[in-house]
């Protein structure tokens, strides 16, 4: 049973701590509408999604002022449009009429954004998965709320070298077909390893095949929580920290929790998972950054931030777990620097470098996000970025993933605005030595020997 203390405690930590339920995310299957006719996939897609997720605003505005808890997006995530489009797609033109059609019905219904223009990759790519690929930076030119993503790589099968190239380029193609918005296309696609089907944040979502046919996936995000409760016991030691994050994590699930259930219930929609990621926003106490400082961090970025990290996420998890029966997605800190001021500042105060928040990846629960380069770096440097970041997740049995932004006509000193939860950036250095041979070799690193569990 909920106590009244607990009440005004939840009470508390929404009204001056930034407690939300980033999303709910209506997971829909649509592997009932394949059809070798293009415009009658198109028609069933539209239809299925329409049907599925008409009352989805609505019902999140009603339990948000039923309970008093903001929520903050309604997402939709699809099955992954290179199956589902295979068999009726000849052009990469072809993929792009699916995109439409996806941003259509997403503003038809009212949701924030659409996931699941992807492609699964890891071994290897069929005639379908190259062209949607290849359709991705008109895709998201011509739509304003589809979000994209490739898985390249996992630990079972090692990662796609020719996928890691060719997203290299799509990155950069991306970028110039959407120059005149300061490229904010790449914020719409993210590439992977390990990638999970039931993951409710953007731009990563994508409904798997292993789901069922329509589900609720919900989002909650506190770092301002954390931070306000860690706040209270400075200078204690480690043990005392740690249960401190994980008694929060319990209480800050406990919503998304209920949010949940309560979603799937009026829904008619079976509850799939709470994702309990940290995930920052530009506002103002609502950073991951600023709990590594509050943990002992002068900035984030300091001798100590990977370890600090290490400690956030796993205390994070552990408190999560025991709140939910069933935690799924991503689940830990997000580190995006574009959506976290404390990030931001760090960048700007030289403490945080790219090869810092690589190395701050190992022990997260996502990778390179939301992160700002010079419109002029090579296809092939962001694949060689793209490549460490997949060893990282291959070798660790973790998700990891790259979300870079090359502004077209910005350098190193430049920012960068997006506007809304996507924030603001500097633009950071890459490091310029190349990696062109290593990259045009082709073919597949092959999976570590630890995946062999058969």
């Amino acid at each position: 049973m909920i106590n009244i203390f607990e009440v005004a405690e939840t009470n508390e930590m929404i009204e001056k701590e930034n407690l939300d339920v980033r999303t709910i995310t209506m997971g829909i299957s649509l592997l009932d509408c394949i059809d070798a006719d293009l415009d009658a996939l198109n028609e069933k897609i539209y239809r299925k999604i329409y049907e599925s997720a008409k009352d989805l605003v609505k019902t999140g505005e009603y339990i948000s002022a039923e309970y008093g808890v903001p929520i903050v997006n309604k997402r939709i995530s699809v099955t992954p449009v290179a199956l589902a489009g295979g068999a009726a797609c000849r052009t990469p033109e072809d993929f792009v009429s699916i995109a439409r059609t996806l941003d259509r019905v997403a503003h038809e219904v009212g949701v924030n954004f659409i996931g699941g223009y992807s492609a699964l990759v890891a071994k290897g790519m069929t005639a379908a998965d190259e062209m949607l690929i290849r359709s991705i930076p008109q895709a998201l030119a011509e739509t304003e709320r589809v979000c994209s993503s490739v898985n390249v790589g996992s630990t079972r099968t090692g990662i796609n070298m020719d996928a890691v190239k060719l997203m290299g380029e799509v990155i950069l193609q991306t970028a110039q077909a959407t120059k005149e918005a300061d490229s904010l296309g790449c914020a719409k696609l993210v590439v992977f390893c390990n990638a999970p089907d039931d993951n409710p944040f953007m731009a990563g979502a994508f409904h798997g095949v292993t789901e069922a046919d329509r589900v609720i996936n919900v989002g909650v995000s506190g770092p301002g929580v954390v931070k306000t409760a860690l706040e209270k016991v400075r200078g204690e030691n480690f043990e005392i920290l740690c249960e401190t994050i994980k008694k929060t994590a319990f209480k800050v699930t406990r919503v998304g929790q209920l949010v949940a259930k309560e979603a799937s219930r009026m829904l008619g929609v079976p509850f799939g998972i709470v994702d309990l990621s940290l995930a920052p926003t530009p506002a103002v106490g609502d950073s991951v950054a600023e709990i590594l400082c509050e943990i002992g961090l002068e900035r984030a970025g300091a001798p100590g931030t990977t370890a600090a990290l290490a400690l956030l996420n796993d205390q994070v998890k552990k408190g999560g777990v025991m709140a939910s029966s069933y935690v799924g997605g991503l689940s830990g800190a997000f580190i995006p620097v574009s959506e976290d001021q404390g990030m931001i500042d760090a960048v700007s105060a030289g403490a945080l470098t790219l090869e810092k928040l690589e190395a701050m990846t190992c022990v997260c629960s996502v990778g390179l996000d939301m992160i700002a380069i010079p419109g002029d770096t090579k296809a092939t440097t962001i694949s060689g970025i793209i490549a460490d970041e997949m060893a990282i997740g291959m070798v660790n049995q973790k998700t990891t993933a790259v979300r870079l932004i090359p502004v077209i006509g910005k350098g190193v000193g430049e920012t960068v605005e997006f506007g809304g939860l996507l924030g603001y950036a500097p633009i950071m250095p890459v490091n310029g030595f190349s990696c062109d041979n290593f990259i045009n070799r082709g073919g597949r690193i092959p999976a570590p020997i630890h995946s062999f569990k058969n």
